[in-house]
C-alpha cells in the first residue's frame, strides 16, 4: 500500500491519506493490511497440539521400558511420540510458510498447555498451583516477546544469505554458542544433569537456534545447486551441504538430550521451560542474524523487557513448584 501525508493548511497537524488502521504499530499493523491467513492458522494449531503430545508420549514409552526391563527403542508408544515430533516439524514447517511468523510462533504455547493436560491424564503428573500458575506466565511472557521482537526480514538470494552469515557479529554470536555447548555437554551434563533441569534444556535450546539459518538456507541454496545450471561455482551446493549437516547434527544431539531431559525430569516441566528458553534463543539468533532490532522502537523494547520479566517469574515458579509442598487449611479465627 503506497500512502502519503498532507499537511492541513488551516492547523499544524500532518493527516495522511493511509486508512486508520495503518497507524497501529507493531504486528497488529502489518496484519490490517491483509486477511487472516487462516488455512496457515489451522495448520500452527495442529501442529501445537501434535507437539505438544511428544514428550507426553515419549515419556510414557521411557516408564513402560524402565518397568519391564528393557530399552524404550522396542516401545511402540516412544516410537509414536517420535513419529509426533517429525509430524510436528513438518506441520511447523508448512505453517511458516502459509502464515507470518508473528501469527504461528505464540500459537506454539498452546501445546505446553495441551502437553499439560495429556501428562496429567497419561502420567498422572499432576501439577500444584505454583506450577499452573507458573506455566501461565511462561506462556503469555513468551507470547509477549514475539509480538514486540525484532520481525525477520526476507532474504531474496543465496548471495545475501552469505553475507550475513560471514557477519562478524553473528560469527562471534556462534562461537560463543558452541563454547557454552562444550561447557554444557562435557562438562555440566555429566555432573549435573539429572538433578538441574536447565543444564539438558540449555543444550537442547542452543542446538535449536542453528534451525533458523539452516532451514532459511537450504531453500535457497537447493535453489541454485540444483537448477541445472552446472556452473564453475560450486558455492551454493557446498553451501547446502553444510547447512544440512549442520541441521542433522543439531537435531540428532537435540533428540539424544531431550530422551535424557524425560528420563530424570517431569513432562510437564520440561516442556514449559524448554518452551520458553528455546523460543528465546530463536528469537535472538534470528535478531543478530537478520539484524531487525535496529528498527526496534521504545514500545517493543518495553514489551521485551515485561515478556523477559514474565517468563522468568514463570521459569522461578515451575522451578519451586517441583519441590514445594503446598497444604490449604482453614484459617482458625482468634477466640475471645
Amino acid at each position: 500500500m503506497i500512502g502519503f501525508l498532507v499537511k492541513n493548511p488551516s492547523s499544524s497537524m500532518w493527516l495522511s491519506r493511509w486508512p486508520r488502521p495503518s497507524t497501529l504499530v507493531g504486528p497488529v499493523a502489518l496484519m490490517e493490511d491483509k486477511p487472516l491467513p487462516v488455512v496457515g492458522v489451522c495448520i500452527a494449531i495442529v501442529s501445537s497440539f501434535v507437539n505438544g503430545s511428544t514428550f507426553v508420549l515419549q515419556k510414557k514409552g521411557i516408564l513402560r521400558a524402565r518397568r519391564s526391563g528393557g530399552s524404550y527403542l522396542t516401545d511402540c508408544v516412544w516410537w509414536s511420540g517420535t513419529l509426533a515430533m517429525i509430524v510436528g516439524q513438518i506441520g511447523n514447517f508448512l505453517a511458516h510458510n502459509a502464515a507470518p511468523a508473528v501469527l504461528v510462533t505464540p500459537l506454539g504455547a498452546l501445546g505446553v498447555l495441551f502437553g499439560a493436560v495429556l501428562a496429567s491424564w497419561l502420567l498422572q503428573e499432576h501439577l500444584n498451583i505454583l506450577g499452573k500458575l507458573g506455566c501461565v506466565l511462561c506462556c503469555c511472557g513468551s507470547v509477549v516477546i514475539i509480538i514486540h521482537s525484532p520481525k525477520s526480514e526476507s532474504v531474496a538470494s543465496r548471495l545475501e544469505l552469505e553475507e550475513r552469515l560471514l557477519d562478524p557479529v553473528f560469527l562471534s554470536y556462534i562461537a560463543l554458542v558452541v563454547l557454552l555447548l562444550v561447557i554444557l555437554i562435557g562438562w555440566l551434563s555429566p555432573a549435573y544433569g539429572k538433578s538441574n533441569i536447565m543444564v539438558y534444556v540449555g543444550i537442547c535450546s542452543l542446538l535449536g537456534s542453528f534451525t533458523v539459518p539452516s532451514c532459511k538456507g537450504l531453500g535457497l541454496a537447493a535453489q541454485d545447486a540444483f537448477s541445472g545450471d552446472f556452473s564453475t561455482d560450486n558455492r551454493a551446493l557446498y553451501l547446502f551441504l553444510c547447512l544440512l549437516a549442520v541441521l542433522l547434527v543439531s537435531i540428532l544431539i537435540q533428540f539424544t538430550f531431550i530422551n535424557k531431559a524425560l528420563e530424570n525430569f517431569s513432562s510437564n516441566m520440561f516442556e514449559a521451560v524448554y518452551y520458553v528458553v528455546f523460543t528465546s534463543s530463536v528469537i535472538l539468533a534470528s535478531a543478530i542474524l537478520f539484524k531487525e532490532w535496529e528498527t526496534l522502537g521504545v514500545m517493543d523494547c518495553l514489551g521485551i523487557l515485561c515478556g523477559f520479566t514474565t517468563v522468568s517469574v514463570g521459569v522461578t515458579l515451575l522451578r519451586i513448584s517441583q519441590e514445594a509442598v503446598i497444604m490449604w487449611s482453614p484459617t482458625k479465627t482468634k477466640e475471645e
